[in-house]
């Protein structure tokens, strides 16, 4: 696995490559824009050409996380709902410039799974039909905290059956939201068994393009979205120590996402000791 960390973009996006390298971080994930407003401005051309040949001297692999006010599973006709595919429209339209691959996103809250769930697709699809290009929308699983949808890896399952754009989808794995649904990582068995379950879900490993890496401050299956520093949570080494010896996910990249970003290189040191 190509392990780093979200990086600030303060300053711009292309900063976010020496925060990265100041951190020890092979690879790193980013906001394409302020993720606690609905809108920004355009991304200036300059940007974009210093954002790309960082990428290119630097040869670190980038994913990016939309902004958590998007919620694909609002209901139909709703305000919220049309300013949730705009600017999930935006944060694709910036990765497809930026160059990079994978857009990260929550897939969405609704009471009504069921409805949620053909919501989220329709809301894909929709965004991808306006983004034409490479890049692609990888859904995160959940905690399952409030109506939150996706803790069950079989939803993620629903969304990509329901989906008519699969080839523009895939999936991140958060290892503390899968701990917080119920999923036991902290032995062998319960790794082994999570991730035949994803594999039966989803159809294929091949799906999992990126991680999030996170121990998790509260106890098994308590669908709570509360991250903790590598091995001082829950659920200690043992499932990562598992994960970053599982060849099945070597090219994937897996970024932290821990409560404190200047324990980034101390976090990354403990992940590297245990491969």
């Amino acid at each position: 696995m190509i392990l780093g960390a979200h990086e600030s973009i303060a300053g711009g996006p292309s900063k976010a490559f020496g925060r990265a390298r100041e951190h020890g971080a092979e690879a790193l994930q980013i906001f394409v824009k302020n993720a606690r407003g609905w809108k920004a401005k355009p991304l200036d051309p300059s940007e974009v050409a210093a954002f790309r040949a960082e990428a290119r001297s630097t040869g670190l692999p980038v994913m990016a996380h939309a902004s958590y006010l998007i919620n694909l599973a609002a209901p139909a006709g709703s305000e919220l709902r049309e300013k949730s595919l705009d600017a999930f429209v935006d944060e694709l339209d910036r990765c497809e410039a930026l160059g990079i691959p994978g857009l990260v996103i929550h897939p969405g809250s609704c009471a009504d799974h069921d409805e949620g769930i053909e919501l989220i697709a329709e809301a894909i699809d929709a965004a991808l039909a306006r983004v034409p290009g490479q890049v692609q929308v990888w859904l995160e699983n959940t905690a399952g905290q409030g109506t939150a949808i996706a803790a069950d890896f079989r939803e993620l399952g629903r969304i990509f059956a329901a989906s008519g754009t699969k080839e523009r989808l895939g999936v991140c794995f958060d290892t503390c939201h899968a701990f917080a649904a119920g999923y036991d990582l902290t032995n062998e068995a319960g790794y082994a068994s999570t991730f035949a379950s994803l594999e039966e879900a989803i159809g294929g490993l091949q799906r999992v393009r990126g991680f999030h890496l996170n121990d998790c401050k509260k106890p098994l299956g308590c669908r709570v979205d509360r991250h903790e520093e590598i091995g001082d949570g829950a659920m200690g080494l043992l499932p990562f120590r598992l994960l970053l010896g599982d060849e099945r996910f070597t090219g994937a990249i897996g970024v932290l996402e821990t409560p404190e970003p200047e324990r980034y290189p101390e976090n990354l040191r403990k992940l590297r000791a245990l491969v």
